[in-house]
This record gives C-alpha cells, sequence and structure tokens, in this order.
C-alpha cells in the first residue's frame, strides 16, 4: 500500500511538472484567473464522472456501514488549496517564476513543523529529505535572486496554505471518501477562480478556443488525474514524505521547459534537480537506518 501511495503522489508531481509548461501556453491570451477556472471546471466534470462511475461501490460501503462523505472536508482542502493558488497569480505580477517556485516549496519544511505541532513524530530521515530538497529547489529556480518585493511575501504566505492543505489532506483522506474530498476541492476551486476571473478579466471565445490543448491537459491531467492522485496518495504517505515527492514537481517542470519550450539549463540547475532527487530517496530509507534519533523522530 505504501509502495502504491508514493506511486500515486509521483503520478500527481509529474502532471503538475508537465502542466507548468501547458500553463505557460494556456495563459499566452488567457488571464490567470481564467485559465485557472476553465481547467478547474474541467477537472471538476472529470471527477464526476469518476464519481458517478463507482456510485455502486459507495452503495456498498453504506450497505456495510463504511462509507464517509468527504464532500464537507473537501471544502476546507479546497478554502487552503484556493487561497495558495490565487495568492501564487497575484504575486507572479511582481516576481519571477523562479522565486516562486523556490519559495512556494517551503511547504517542504514547513509540513514536518507543522505535521510535529499537531502531535506526529517526524523520522529523522524526512528531516534530512526535506534540507536536500529545500536545496534543491533553491539552485534549480531561485538561484542568484534573492532581492524580496511584494510578490515575494505572497508567495511565502501562500506556502502556508499549500502547508495547511497537505495536512488536511493527510487528516481526511483515510477517514472519507477521496474521490468526493477531491471533487469538493475542485468544485471550491472553480467558484472561486469564476468569481475573480468575472471581477478582473475579460474572455472571449477566441481565447478560449486558442488555449483549448493547454486547457484540456490542465484540467484532465493536473486536476482530474493528479489532485485525486495526491489525495489518494496520501492515504499511504505520512505528510512529511509527502511533501518532499510532491516537490519533485520542480524536476519535472526544468525538463519539460527544456524538451518543449527549449529552456536551457545551467549546471547550477542541474546540481539542483541532483539535490531534489537526493532528498526524495533519503525520504524513502527505512525507519531503522539512524539507530540513535532524535526525540521527535520515528
Amino acid at each position: 500500500m505504501r509502495l502504491r501511495g508514493i506511486m500515486m503522489l509521483l503520478t500527481a508531481s509529474f502532471f503538475w511538472g508537465t502542466t507548468f509548461v501547458a500553463q505557460i501556453v494556456g495563459m499566452e491570451g488567457l488571464g490567470p484567473y481564467t485559465y485557472a477556472a476553465l481547467r478547474f471546471a474541467l477537472g471538476v466534470l472529470c471527477l464526476l464522472a469518476l464519481w458517478l462511475a463507482y456510485g455502486g461501490k459507495r452503495a456498498q460501503m453504506r450497505r456495510a456501514g463504511t462509507y464517509r462523505s468527504g464532500f464537507r472536508a473537501g471544502v476546507s482542502v479546497g478554502l487552503a488549496m484556493f487561497v495558495g493558488v490565487t495568492l501564487q497569480q497575484v504575486a507572479m505580477i511582481y516576481t519571477t517564476a523562479g522565486k516562486t517556485a523556490f519559495i512556494t516549496t517551503l511547504y517542504i519544511v514547513l509540513v514536518p513543523i507543522g505535521a510535529m505541532l499537531l502531535g506526529q513524530r517526524i523520522r529523522l530521515v524526512n528531516w534530512l529529505g526535506a534540507v536536500f530538497a529545500f536545496a534543491g529547489v533553491y539552485f534549480l529556480s531561485a538561484y542568484g535572486e534573492m532581492e524580496l518585493n511584494a510578490g515575494d511575501v505572497l508567495v511565502f504566505i501562500s506556502a502556508f496554505f499549500w502547508m495547511t492543505q497537505i495536512l488536511l489532506i493527510d487528516r481526511f483522506a483515510r477517514a472519507v471518501d477521496g474521490i468526493e474530498l477531491c471533487l469538493s476541492q475542485l468544485i471550491v476551486c472553480t467558484i472561486g477562480s469564476i468569481v475573480l476571473a468575472a471581477l478582473y478579466e475579460t474572455c472571449t471565445w477566441a481565447a478560449v478556443r486558442g488555449a483549448a490543448a493547454p486547457i484540456l491537459y490542465g484540467g484532465i491531467l493536473s486536476c482530474g488525474v493528479a489532485y485525486t492522485c495526491q489525495i489518494l496518495g496520501q492515504a499511504y504517505v505520512r505528510p512529511a514524505q509527502a511533501a518532499v515527492i510532491l516537490s519533485l514537481e520542480a524536476v519535472v517542470a526544468a525538463v519539460a521547459g527544456r524538451l518543449v519550450l527549449g529552456e536551457v539549463m545551467a549546471p547550477v540547475q542541474i546540481a539542483g534537480c541532483a539535490l531534489l532527487l537526493a532528498g526524495a530517496l533519503i525520504t524513502q530509507m527505512p525507519e531503522d537506518t539512524f539507530s540513535r534519533q532524535s526525540p521527535h523522530t520515528r
């Protein structure tokens, strides 16, 4: 089961990383809120079809007394994710994509801290993996960009909401219906993005048609598949380890940018990818790798 969870989280990382390229292409003619609203709405349709397909299984669980609805829990998860996404979008007006990616991944460190404050014991290998992964994202994304501005502050705040989203999923994923949890989360993000798009952006059908392929990719694979994989995967993987695995989206984004957009990676960025991968591998070490552990590890 644990291996299944890891594979699901790696799948989510892959689709999120490749969606970074799709988002760049998709927003050439669309505003960020409009693009987000369309891809989240498409994700809702995909999850709704999956929810209907699993209707028979839910009926069996109801009869067995094991069914727990995920819709209510998904509202809080969706609110955390929506605020995180929105702060990122606004921050991009003032700061660079590299610094946005780097500061956002503060959740790699924040998640184990938050989990520890909630009473969970964090293994030493998870702390080491977080340090390696955080250093890797720095070299990959923000190397040489250390001047802070208003956008950087917004991204920093968003990292706390991504931490909250991961911890909330850890709390609910094993207790409620995972598909309903994800569907509810995407509905919240869709509604919020539609409201912001209506208030601040204009949209034409020609622009939507021009961005059809990126919208389909982001909606079906990033929202419909990846967020479902995150929720189902976190049912088997602890949040500190999940945060490091999910951060591999930065490596995937860099590789996809090189293959699709022709972006060139500097040697220091390649080193960052290596550090990120090392951090993910460290978190997979057996629990008895270190015979002497701190009071907060296991």
